[in-house]
């Protein structure tokens, strides 16, 4: 295979990368500060990108160029944020969020999947009460934020609305993808133990805020219960506005990774979940070609509880609520 080919096929990739509605050569003419003819030559093949813009576009577009020049090594690409232990940290990450979701959203054909580990974040953003703890368990200690390193939790304090702009932004972008979320019984444990162990350290202010707390992820449940019921995303706070399409599944056998999937157009990416809430991601063909293949497999050997299933569907939302309805009855009584 010439070199002219491969260069073909690596803008070919590029263009997959991009929104329908963006154009290639526009994209490449203002990357590389050329003019648009220049930027048709190099992607037809008639001039040859050097090294210098080889290294532009792969880190622009987040690509390896491995597979252009047949190099098959075991290294695969991916890209992401970390925590810098800077006070705006969660901000930053909020944001990052909301970009992935824009980009997403920003192509005609789209779907994201979600192998559930912890519920995703999403949902416990219906609660302004939920997402505020939520945000205080993550800064507090998970990110290490120094403002937060002897304080404690409380339902009053309202740390919701310095975020409420951002997570609203989020919540609308989530409702207009299409979605896949793969499911264990397992699924909610974590926010509940997170729950727990604050109320048992002392970190939590009162039993009534435990309480609140739990009482919010009945109605978190709740709302899964409908949209899985209805096979449509569900804003709670305005259900007129209809969602994009949902779809639940449960398999019994594996406890999920946080594995985040999402196919745009032709493009497919995978987000790989680390340090709790971050996610690298990658557009490597073949990784997500595999991880893809790997979804669709565990989705064949799932039940799928949405739109269908009504027994097993009530079910596996009952075994949920109890649960939580457990944590609550082992609270203990405070005297008055």
């Amino acid at each position: 295979m010439s070199f002219n080919k491969n260069q073909a096929a690596f803008f070919q990739t590029l263009k997959l990368s991009l929104p329908s509605y963006n154009s290639l050569v526009d994209e490449i003419a203002e990357i590389l500060e050329i003019s648009i003819d220049s930027a048709y030559r190099r992607i037809r093949g008639e001039k040859l990108l050097d090294f210098a813009e080889l290294e532009i576009l792969c880190n622009r577009f987040n690509i390896s160029v491995d597979t252009f020049f047949n190099l098959h090594s075991n290294g695969i690409l991916f890209q992401g944020n970390q925590n810098d232990y800077q006070e705006n940290s969660f901000m930053n990450w909020m944001e990052d969020v909301y970009a992935q979701l824009n980009l997403v959203n920003s192509f005609s054909k789209k779907h994201i999947y979600w192998l559930v580990k912890d519920m995703p974040p999403f949902h416990h953003y219906y609660h302004k009460e939920l997402a505020s703890f939520k945000f205080f368990f993550w800064r507090k200690s998970i990110l290490f934020t120094e403002s937060l390193k002897d304080t404690k939790y409380s339902i009053k304090d309202n740390l919701y609305d310095q975020f409420a702009e951002i997570t609203q932004k989020i919540l609308k972008a989530y409702h207009k993808i299409p979605t896949t979320e793969i499911w264990n019984i397992e699924g909610i444990n974590i926010t509940l133990r997170q729950i727990e162990l604050y109320h048992e350290m002392g970190i939590m202010t009162s039993t009534e805020d435990t309480i609140f707390l739990y009482n919010c992820m009945l109605e978190v449940i709740d709302n899964l219960e409908k949209m899985a019921e209805k096979g449509k995303k569900i804003l709670p706070s305005h259900p007129e506005i209809e969602g994009a399409e949902y779809n639940f599944f449960v398999n019994e056998f594996i406890i999920g990774d946080n594995t985040f999937f999402a196919t745009m157009d032709e493009k497919k990416v995978t987000y790989l979940n680390h340090s709790v809430i971050y996610f690298h991601g990658t557009s490597d063909p073949s990784f997500n070609d595999a991880m893809f293949r790997n979804l669709d497999n565990l989705i064949k050997k799932s039940t799928q509880i949405s739109i269908v299933g009504e027994k097993d569907r009530k079910q596996f939302f009952n075994k949920l609520r109890k649960k939580v309805v457990e944590r609550i009855n082992a609270l203990p009584i405070e005297e008055e």
